[in-house]
């Protein structure tokens, strides 16, 4: 026996199928087609469990007047609600279980007993799926049924039979368990507890990043905002043919590309100044002082750029602080209307790397002051008993320290260079600047946002994502051949 256990005797190919069985029904309650509590074919074909169970809106949002008309009782959907409830409860308690199974032997019989409440828990909300079920069936005004359409769905039987293989899986563990001392403290190996620890991150990184990628089976469909994903409006590659036949999409395309392009160029081409602004900050001798400019260039990052339009407003818009202070001086007649400096087309690229660099410098600089406070100090003492200027040693130490962090930003910058984001061109946006401002994120949400053409936008983000993936092991082939270190 071991530190943390004897482990002989808890393992095997029943312990691997209970816990996989287990991780199904985790990873199912995030998708739509899984969910055991769409009891009725009203109820949205995009709405999963979890969705179900943190949004009682989202589970009634169709039958809103069907309430009010009494065509069916809501006490059936707050029943549908409290199982979608019950069962995310014991989803919850399978996963403490499973992550109690990493332990030693007194941590995987707890985990075993929790995972067993899990599965009881789940079971008695799948009871109330078909009760829920049964209510709806009942409480329908028979001219209605085909309207709200009552049935069991394939996500019961799915979760009915992993639910049926953990409970009886737990339950023969637990009965084939070997003894093992009382006194025996919950321990887990230290490769564990780091899993368990990144496990969260991994989970986020799943939900939002690589879950919506379930959305691309929208590009392959005819679909309309509050329609079905079904046969009859599949199109199979029609969008993707759309997009470089159709004359003004490819026109647009071009010009979209050519502003994205543009301006992820400014931005990696000066992507050198937040290294060079915290090489600076740190040779600040007055540490008040350093401190104040470090905030003072960091807050702007956390403004939103609403504020920061609002702010851009008052000072370059006809009646706002630069034209009014021309007035004030004889620059401008009292008469005369001052220029919107917002809403000239010229520079557009430039005025907004200038807003980006603002916003962004402070907060960029933070990676690279981090960085410099990781230098050896005895490389600046040595160099200073050689003679060496403050000059001197910022490029001779603190640079040369600093550029394998600036190389490994700049590569993932240019893999990003499709993604501009949205919100600073979204504000900034006017009808004279439409044409030069207008980035690839912008025309997206453009496309499926603001022309309802939701298809068409998947199939932009798909292959922007495509690219951006072919960009970044690009840039990691690049970085292995001249740096000899990949980034990936």
């Amino acid at each position: 026996m071991n530190e943390y256990g004897d482990k002989r005797g808890v393992g095997g190919p029943l312990y691997a199928i209970q816990r996989v069985a287990a991780l199904l029904l985790i990873v199912a309650a995030f998708f739509p087609a899984f969910n055991p509590t769409r009891i009725a074919t009203k109820i949205s074909d995009n709405l999963s469990l979890f969705t179900t169970a943190v949004s009682y809106s989202s589970l009634t949002s169709e039958f809103l007047r069907a309430f009010r008309m009494n065509w069916v009782s809501e006490g059936a959907f707050v029943v549908v609600y409290i199982a979608a409830l019950v069962l995310l409860v014991g989803l919850i308690a399978l996963a403490v279980g499973g992550c109690m199974s990493l332990g030693n032997m007194k941590m995987q019989k707890t985990g075993l007993l929790i995972s067993l409440g899990g599965a009881i828990v789940e079971a008695v909300g799948l009871v109330l799926c078909f009760i829920a079920y049964n209510q709806v069936l009942s409480t329908t005004m028979e001219s209605k049924i085909k309207d709200v359409g009552p049935k069991i769905p394939g996500g019961l039987y799915l979760y009915g039979v992993l639910v049926v293989i953990v409970l009886l899986g737990t339950l023969i563990i637990l009965a084939t368990f070997p003894k093992f001392d009382s006194n025996l403290k919950y321990e887990m190996e230290s490769r564990y507890k780091l899993f368990l620890m990144f496990l969260p991150f991994v989970a986020l990184a799943f939900v939002f990043c690589y879950l919506p990628l379930y959305g691309w089976r929208y590009a392959f469909f005819d679909y309309e905002s509050g329609g079905a994903l079904n046969a009859d409006n599949f199109s199979g590659m029609k969008w993707f043919v759309y997009l470089f036949q159709n004359s003004a999409t490819r026109s647009d395309m071009i010009k979209v590309m050519r502003n994205t392009m543009v301006m992820s160029g400014l931005n990696i081409c000066t992507s050198w100044i937040p290294m060079v602004f915290a090489i600076f900050l740190c040779e600040m001798n007055n540490l008040h002082f350093r401190r104040f400019v470090q905030t003072c260039t960091t807050i702007p990052n956390f403004i939103s750029w609403v504020l920061v339009y609002a702010l851009a407003l008052a000072i370059f818009a006809s009646d706002g602080f630069i034209n009014t202070f021309m007035q004030a001086i004889g620059l401008l007649g009292q008469d005369e209307t001052g220029k919107n400096y917002l809403m000239d087309s010229s520079f557009t690229w430039v005025k907004m790397w200038l807003w980006g660099t603002w916003k962004g410098v402070g907060w960029s600089a933070i990676i690279y002051i981090a960085g410099i406070s990781g230098i050896d100090r005895s490389l600046y003492e040595a160099a200073t008993v050689d003679g060496a200027g403050r000059f001197q040693k910022m490029w001779h130490i603190t640079l040369p320290g600093l550029l394998p962090t600036f190389f490994v930003l700049l590569l993932m910058a240019i893999a990003g260079c499709l993604s501009n984001g949205l919100d600073q061109y979204l504000v900034f946006q006017n009808a004279q600047n439409k044409e030069t401002i207008r980035v690839l994120d912008l025309w997206v949400y453009e496309l499926g946002i603001g022309s309802g053409s939701i298809p068409l936008s998947t199939v932009i983000g798909m292959f922007k994502s495509v690219i951006s993936v072919v960009l970044l092991f690009g840039a990691n082939a690049v970085s292995k051949a001249l740096r000899g270190e990949s980034i990936v």
